[in-house]
């Protein structure tokens, strides 16, 4: 049988190239056109026989070939490529995030190339330029704003550049710009855990409140002490200890806590879990009893939380599921500006017991 794009004959069985086969080598070994093989491979909209389609697909095993997704990028002006840029893989919160992400794509047979800005802001439009010219289908954005205007107007340039060039963007984040977002609603969560922690019966309270500049923590630090306020708990600003949004962050804000007088506080509350377990080990070796003597609270109920003594009292968010949603933003027909909130739920646990 012969293909109707070329007239060669089907059932060529060629020796295999000592090169790296290429598209012509594989056409030429299925005896079908090369249109007809780059159709088969490469996921064209134009439909191919099914008997030529399973031709190409087994000359290409046989070659041992693999398709040079560069080239494919540059003629398509796409890719099958999600770009996924994260503040910090080693923090739980990111790589169960990530994890979403990446599961959510191999689903859609996407591949995923991550890249770190390390929580520094001026490297998010560079990382953003250099994927640019990977061409990727989308680009997904994980990690809270800050107050840093310079960096966010380079940002959103490069970011609707990526866009002007038919990609599209998706940010996990507060919704400070034009694109799909997915949005935690971190400050309702906060005062959600507020609430139910005056309801255990606590009223001397103090907070690690994570870095200034970050919107995050600027958010949960807002809901917790103002809904504490409302209820007739008030936390001094001296009780109030800045600190990075890491395990060394907090044990660093809890011992600087500890240093302006703890004798009277009965609960801390800890802008996100990495934070709770560095105040815990604090906590520990300057002889409290968790739960005892000082109660502690986070947010973000983190996987690694299961091994942690007492079980941490949280704000738990459904991380992977946020990953997963901001593939079906990245990939669906939804506007560009479309926002989707994200809800957290507290959970009690031992680290802060009803108090008597």
């Amino acid at each position: 049988m012969k293909d109707p794009d070329n007239d060669v004959e089907s059932g060529s069985q060629t020796t295999p190239p000592a090169h790296n086969a290429t598209l012509s080598d594989v056409a030429r070994e299925a005896g079908v056109s090369l249109a007809t093989a780059s159709r088969s491979l490469n996921g064209s909209s134009r439909t191919v026989r099914e008997e030529y389609r399973q031709r190409v697909l087994a000359a290409a095993r046989r070659l041992n070939y693999s398709a040079n997704h560069s080239a494919q990028a540059v003629a398509r002006g796409t890719s099958q490529t999600v770009a996924l840029i994260v503040s910090d893989i080693a923090d739980p919160y990111f790589s169960s995030i990530a994890s979403g992400v990446m599961r959510a794509c191999e689903d859609q047979g996407l591949v995923v190339t991550m890249s770190i800005t390390e929580r520094r802001p001026e490297r998010e439009a560079a990382l953003v330029r250099a994927l640019r010219g990977m061409r990727p289908r989308s680009l997904i954005m994980v990690g809270s704003r800050r107050a840093d205007a310079r960096a966010s107007q380079d940002l959103q340039a490069e970011l609707g550049a990526y866009e002007s060039s038919g990609g599209r963007v998706t940010m996990i984040a507060q919704p400070t710009m034009p694109f799909r977002t997915v949005a935690i609603r971190n400050e309702d969560a906060a005062a959600e855990l507020a609430e139910q922690l005056v309801g255990l019966g606590y009223r001397s309270m103090a907070v690690l409140a994570g870095p200034e500049q970050l919107f995050t923590a600027r958010d949960r630090v807002r809901g917790f002490v103002g809904r504490c306020r409302e209820l007739g708990v008030q936390i001094p600003q001296r009780r109030i200890v800045h600190g990075d949004f890491t395990r060394d962050g907090g044990f660093v804000a809890a011992a600087e806590l500890h240093r302006r007088d703890l004798s009277d506080t009965e609960l801390v509350f800890a802008a996100n879990d990495v934070m709770a377990v560095g105040a815990m080990a604090y906590f520990r070796t300057a002889g409290l009893a968790l739960g005892r003597d000082i109660a502690i609270a986070g947010f973000d109920d983190i996987e690694t939380l299961r091994d942690v003594s007492p079980a941490l009292t949280t704000v738990a968010l459904p991380l992977q599921q946020i990953g997963e949603a901001a593939v079906s933003l990245a990939l669906d027909d939804h506007p560009a500006s479309r926002i989707v909130p994200i809800d957290g739920s507290v959970i009690v646990r031992e680290s802060t017991p009803r108090r008597r």
